[in-house]
């Protein structure tokens, strides 16, 4: 008999893993056993994750709530898929869908029913995604035509910007006076030095 592990995947920081961690209890999973990532189902480079991997010996039960929370890439999931049952001699069982059960069905039709099953939910996963980032970019777009602005505003320089200028530069007062008086960024008062610059230099050009 192997170990039994459980694996729980939010999005973000944001999302609650809750549901995840009551049905890994239920199941009787040890906190110990449990591993978390909270980031994006994208890829499968998680830290936790590929702790997880490197934990898991023949023999052992990987539980899962359902198929999204191993991943959303298509060909990614059944890369996983693959590796953990063929290569690593590990049980897969996914919780909310019970024809994903790799101790189950180990004949040949089995095995082409779960298959099948985890080919269609793997593509629905990504589907999702899909749609997600589809939809988050036409609620972008929609707001931009609306007005909205996005990022960090810009900087407002004071109006005797050019005079600190010059008195920076003959060194009459520090860099940290001159950002002080400017209220910005170094960052941003290089930035907007080497604007004015150019433009000074496209005056005396004409």
């Amino acid at each position: 008999m192997g170990n039994n592990y459980g694996y729980i995947r939010v999005s973000s920081t944001d999302q609650n893993e809750d549901r995840q961690l009551d049905a890994m209890h239920e199941i009787g999973i040890s906190e110990n056993n449990i591993y978390m990532d909270k980031q994006s189902g994208k890829d499968f480079e998680r830290p936790q994750y590929k702790r997880l991997v490197k934990k898991l010996q023949p023999g052992d039960i990987l539980y899962i709530l359902s198929i999204d929370r191993l991943g959303r890439n298509y060909e990614e999931i059944q890369k996983q898929w693959r590796i953990l049952t063929k290569e690593s001699g590990v049980d897969i069982c996914v919780i909310d869908m019970p024809l994903l059960d790799t101790r189950n069905g180990k004949d040949l039709m089995g095995t082409f029913i779960a298959d099948l099953v985890l080919q269609i939910l793997s593509f629905v996963a990504q589907n999702e995604r899909e749609n997600i980032r589809k939809r988050q970019a036409e609620g972008i777009a929609a707001a931009k035509a609306r007005g909205v602005i996005f990022g960090r505003p810009t900087a407002v320089l004071p109006e005797d910007f050019e005079k600190i200028i010059k008195v920076w530069e003959k060194k009459q007062i520090t860099i940290s006076e001159a950002l002080k008086q400017c209220n910005i960024s170094e960052s941003t008062f290089y930035r907007r030095l080497r604007e004015y610059r150019l433009i000074n230099n496209t005056k005396n050009r004409k």
